[in-house]
């Protein structure tokens, strides 16, 4: 009887990439939940982060961050059936820490240099610190692996000649339900610099708001983001013109107000993108979806969901729909 052990069969996933920085990065942009819900396709990976039913991010890193990436996924039996892609929860601490470890002293120069900066708000500024491998000036080699489904998410990271192994636990996947957003029934669309909308909240933040304020109309103001707080009130008004509103379509006036701690949270992704689409539906649901331009690896997205807050006096008097008739 033959007892030997076999050789298991090609891993579901595997990629190697020469810097971790833009992964940390993009990562770096949805901690605010503790695990995140991770899905391997094809074109690269998926991480899904949610907070509450109130808030939802996904970060994407396309394969073209990697210098190779192979996948050996079940293929379907036919044209019409449905195959899973391999997807699973991890602790978004414990990813984040073990990305930091490769050139950990190199990144913390850059922090003190980018900390240092005080056009920091400005991305153009700084950049090819956080994206480019030139920049890093680091060798070494990041390899990222998933076995099997119950395996654990393995990173190999080799920098000069030392070898660093972290196995990260996976969890059964506990994907919450999408926030729904109707891309068919939508009361504006807006295209800026996301540095643009990085500086409108700086200007609002010293007035310590609660809430935000967001206002999308064909008249002016075209876009403004509003907020009070206990040290008092603020507003920022985009005027209309290509040079700063790229794309401005609006179908109805939108009106919605939002924790200003949850809309801030997205402050990371404003600060690495270099363009946000601003999209609203007639829920009131606020779509933010950011494009990352990484050097040699291509384009990336951010994309994030915000639930509008809900007042109570609002609620009580029906205030939306009076917001609708005076929008009329």
């Amino acid at each position: 009887m033959d007892t030997q052990r076999t050789e298991p069969a090609s891993p579901l996933f595997r990629a190697v990439a020469s810097s971790t920085r833009p992964l940390y990065q993009l990562l770096k942009c949805i901690s605010f939940s503790s695990k995140i819900h991770v899905e391997i396709t094809e074109g690269g990976l998926k991480f899904a982060a949610d907070h509450a039913r109130v808030m939802q991010g996904v970060a994407h890193w396309n394969k073209s961050l990697f210098t190779s990436y192979t996948t050996n996924l079940p293929a379907a039996q036919d044209d019409e059936e449905e195959v899973e892609t391999p997807n699973f929860q991890i602790s978004l601490p414990a990813l984040l820490e073990t990305l930091q470890i490769f050139g950990a002293a190199d990144a913390a120069a850059r922090q003190a240099k980018a900390e240092a900066d005080p056009y920091r708000s400005n991305i153009r500024n700084y950049r090819p610190d956080a994206f480019s491998n030139q920049t890093l000036g680091m060798s070494g080699t990041c390899c990222l692996s998933y076995t099997q489904e119950g395996e654990p998410f393995s990173i190999i990271l080799e920098e000069a000649g030392v070898n660093t192994t972290c196995n990260l636990v996976t969890y059964l996947p506990e994907s919450p339900e999408d926030i729904p957003f109707d891309t068919q029934e939508l009361s504006f669309k807006i295209i800026t610099q996301s540095r643009w909308l990085l500086d409108a909240l700086a200007e609002i933040a010293p007035t310590s708001p609660d809430k935000l304020t967001i206002v999308a109309s064909k008249n002016a103001p075209y876009l403004r983001l509003s907020s009070s707080g206990s040290l008092g009130s603020s507003s920022v008004d985009f005027a209309k013109g290509r040079d700063l509103l790229e794309t401005f379509s609006i179908r109805e006036r939108w009106v919605q107000t939002f924790k200003f701690d949850m809309i801030k949270s997205a402050s990371e992704a404003m600060r690495i993108a270099s363009k946000v689409s601003l999209r609203g539906d007639a829920q009131g649901v606020l779509n933010m979806q950011f494009m990352v331009e990484v050097e040699g690896g291509g384009i990336n997205f951010l994309d994030f969901r915000f639930v509008p807050y809900a007042d109570q006096e609002e609620d009580d008097e029906e205030g939306d729909d009076e917001h609708g008739d005076e929008a009329e």
